[in-house]
């Protein structure tokens, strides 16, 4: 019910952001459309929607064009299909809104919570640990969001860390819903607080971009990678996993699900690693360049190699090439990283 409650309340604060967004000035435009032809549109709904050089030198005799033009027109109409750039922004300030209300929750909740102090409190008297309301609900939004995203990322549009997030995903939901059948819920809420605390930034990012603020866009993405990296390359081994890997072995034993528990979490640390070079490569470009370079898994294709280049130096890390926006999901680099 949570997670039909989390898709209903996101189709339902379009209307809060729609506004928003247009007051900014952002346009309800879609990227540059294909010139209609039933011959070019019938490959590509029946067919393929890349053709390779063969069927490229077919079209070209059939229809008397040439090549780079039916490639152009191929570009175009696989990029009219993606988003239009209100409503990545609608989406952007959905997860915003969420990821902050959630880290403020946590943090406030954690506050009070001995094992936010001393993380050995989370195994002492284990499994015999009480459930208070508040976690049990703590918990439960959690998991049902990440649910909803995992749903809506097979309706997104299909990017090229698509694994990489659908493992993440899987990660995650399967970390929240095992710490909490084995009542780990103590450890479980320090993990999801330290995920919690960058993911609002990368969103707060592309709301600047989309609204092409951009020095305002280059800060916070820099600030998302510096806490991004001291919580997930830091934070997250050094406090976390030193209590679930060793503090934990040390008080209660090597229990049962020990095993699976830590190599889900190690799992997310392989994924801290691959993220964190990928910012760390976008930040350098940025010093290098003056800003943020264009997003390698940008979701909008150029149409041509000129648009490329244009695109590539005039615009930032979340900027919006000729023929669309770049969009960042999930959960990390300019156009849609992860979502945690």
């Amino acid at each position: 019910y949570l997670i039909l409650i989390w898709l209903f309340l996101w189709n339902s604060f379009r209307f809060i952001a729609k506004p928003c967004a247009i007051n900014l000035g952002i346009q309800d435009s879609g990227p540059h459309r294909a010139q209609p032809n039933a011959i070019l549109e019938k490959v590509f709904t029946s067919i393929t929607k890349s053709p390779d050089g063969k069927r490229l030198e077919g079209l070209s005799k059939q229809l008397d064009w040439d090549v780079r033009k039916i490639q152009r027109w191929f570009r175009h109409r696989r990029n009219q299909d993606k988003p239009t750039t209100l409503t990545k922004f609608c989406e952007s300030m959905w997860r915003f809104t969420f990821y902050l209300s959630i880290f403020l929750y946590g943090i406030k909740f954690l506050w009070s919570a001995p094992w936010f102090w001393d993380t050995r409190q989370c195994w002492y008297n284990y499994p015999f640990q009480p459930l208070t309301s508040r976690l049990y609900y703590y918990y439960i939004l959690e998991l049902a969001f990440y649910w909803s995203l995992m749903f809506s990322q097979f309706t997104d549009i299909k990017r090229k860390d698509f694994l990489i997030m659908f493992v993440h995903h899987l990660a995650t939901i399967g970390l929240i819903t095992f710490s909490y059948m084995n009542n780990m819920v103590r450890v479980g809420t320090l993990v999801l607080c330290l995920h919690d605390a960058s993911d609002f930034l990368l969103e707060a990012a592309k709301l600047a971009n989309y609204a092409k603020y951009q020095r305002l866009c280059d800060a916070f993405f820099m600030l998302f990678g510096v806490v991004f990296i001291v919580t997930r390359l830091g934070i997250f081994p050094f406090w976390i996993l030193n209590t679930t890997l060793f503090e934990s072995w040390e008080l209660i034993g090597p229990y049962p699900s020990w095993w699976l528990f830590n190599g889900l979490l190690i799992t997310l640390q392989i994924l801290h690693v691959i993220w964190s070079y990928l910012i760390i490569r976008i930040a350098y470009k940025a010093l290098v360049r003056g800003k943020v370079s264009k997003d390698d898994r940008s979701d909008v294709e150029s149409s041509s190699e000129e648009e490329d280049a244009t695109s590539n130096s005039t615009k930032g890390v979340f900027s919006t090439s000729s023929n669309g926006s770049n969009r960042v999901n999930g959960h990390v680099a300019s156009g849609q990283w992860p979502e945690e």
